[in-house]
């Protein structure tokens, strides 16, 4: 009897060990905001001015703070995935960095910790449009 239950639950495990996604793919923040203009100009910026933001894919306010940009601003920041099963994951980074919390913004060799408007980001970094 133990044989057949063991065997039972083998082949009840089976799918979700060949079907597992997370075994074979890393992990992302999905954007679906449209950027502006304005915001696009602004990551530039940031990335050009050696702005970082610190994020993990699962971080639910890391995913609002690049909802702010949009996807193609987005796409210009400087961002560092601190999860260790995220996509290009740089957790050592992160730990040297010190890092405490998600989303972390450096700036000026600052760290700057939570969801920061666009405006707020704005004053930080001097940024003029």
């Amino acid at each position: 009897m133990k044989l057949l239950l063991i065997q039972l639950l083998a082949v009840l495990a089976m799918p979700t060990i060949v079907n597992s996604s997370h075994l074979n793919k890393h992990k992302e923040l999905i954007v679906t905001s449209e950027s502006t203009k304005e915001s696009i100009e602004f990551a530039k910026y940031l990335s050009e001015n050696g702005v970082v933001k610190y994020s993990a894919y699962w971080c639910p306010n890391c995913l609002n703070q690049s909802e702010l940009f949009g996807k193609q601003a987005y796409k210009e920041l400087n961002v560092v995935e601190c999860a260790r099963d995220g996509k290009n994951s740089q957790t050592q980074l992160c730990i040297d960095k010190n890092i405490q919390g998600f989303p972390s913004w450096e700036i000026n060799g600052e760290i700057i910790l939570g969801v920061q408007t666009l405006e707020e980001l704005s004053k930080l970094t001097d940024y003029k449009k």
